[in-house]
């Protein structure tokens, strides 16, 4: 696929993409909402959501003692029960990833990579110049994934040139340091189709994954939107022979949400993103319901919250 930066190469190339059929995408993600999982393949479903979960701590009021807590958690989400598996990734502010890298490397968490939120999150309004010096502090302090921002007003205003640029250098920061998740923000995107041509923009640049939202937008990662997405990365395989990853995050909490959610990605993109390498879930609250959920299966009855930490 040879496509320059200019914009009329990119708009030529987005106006090819086929349009979603809303009415058809939002019945079939419904569809597969219903599927019921049970016994071993849900113990499996569990703990394969528990290892792609970007354990993610994304507030003002952090604190160092916060992220060490999460840190801990991450490597060990149940320090009773050693089989359970660690979490995909920490995902923090750029400030807190030093906190992060440090202790996780303390406490037997080193292959668990810190993702830091970059690039004037979570509304992208900032200068290039501030963009990248927010990008380079937190590579420098040890994060191995960057989670940016796409200026959706840019995008919105037809300037696609300028998001792809924009995305182009940002990997080019990255380099061979840390891995490049591109947030699209799909809740101010208004329709599918933007959503389709979002994630084919941040694709073409060099994303290595693409993700829906910041979780401070509603919507934030409904099924209609994993689903075109996930399409999205499967149709980019196919013509590029290159697997990107997708992160849903926002508004997934429960069990049932997670399991929802592997469920798309298996009937859509298909069982090879059925992995921490190419899906992962933003979330925080998820991980104690993941818990109380794999007791439940284990003891036969649902422990009270007390027996998981707050995060």
């Amino acid at each position: 696929m040879i496509i320059d930066a200019s914009e009329g190469s990119l708009k030529s190339f987005l106006k090819t993409l086929p349009q979603v059929d809303e009415v058809g995408v939002h019945a079939r993600a419904a569809m597969l909402g219903t599927r019921s999982i049970k016994t071993t393949s849900k113990a499996w479903a569990i703990d394969m959501a528990i290892s792609m979960m970007d354990l993610t701590t994304l507030e003002g009021a952090d604190t160092p003692g916060k992220v060490r807590a999460i840190c801990a958690k991450a490597v060990r989400p149940d320090a009773t029960d050693l089989s359970i598996p660690s979490v995909g990734a920490v995902c923090v502010y750029n400030d807190m990833v030093g906190v992060a890298r440090r202790t996780l490397d303390q406490i037997g968490g080193s292959s668990i990579p810190v993702a830091a939120v970059a690039t004037a999150f979570p509304s992208g309004r900032a200068s290039y110049a501030v963009k990248a010096q927010d990008t380079m502090d937190a590579i420098n302090a040890g994060a191995a994934e960057i989670d940016m921002v796409i200026d959706r007003g840019a995008f919105l205003s037809g300037r696609y040139g300028e998001v792809f640029a924009e995305i182009v250098k940002i990997k080019e920061l990255c380099g061979d340091k840390a891995h490049l998740k591109v947030i699209l923000e799909t809740g101010e995107l208004v329709t599918l189709d933007n959503v389709r041509k979002a994630s084919y923009l941040a694709m073409l640049a060099g994303a290595d994954f693409i993700k829906t939202s910041t979780g401070k937008v509603v919507p934030a990662a409904s099924a209609p939107v994993v689903y075109v997405m996930l399409e999205a990365v499967r149709d980019y395989y196919s013509m590029t022979q290159t697997r990107i990853g997708v992160k849903p995050a926002g508004g997934i909490r429960t069990t049932k949400d997670a399991i929802k959610q592997l469920v798309l990605v298996n009937e859509v993109a298909g069982p090879e993103w059925l992995s921490p390498r190419l899906f992962r879930i933003g979330a925080s609250a998820l991980l104690n319901d993941l818990l109380l959920q794999r007791m439940k299966m284990r003891d036969g009855y649902y422990a009270s919250p007390a027996y998981v930490t707050l995060d």
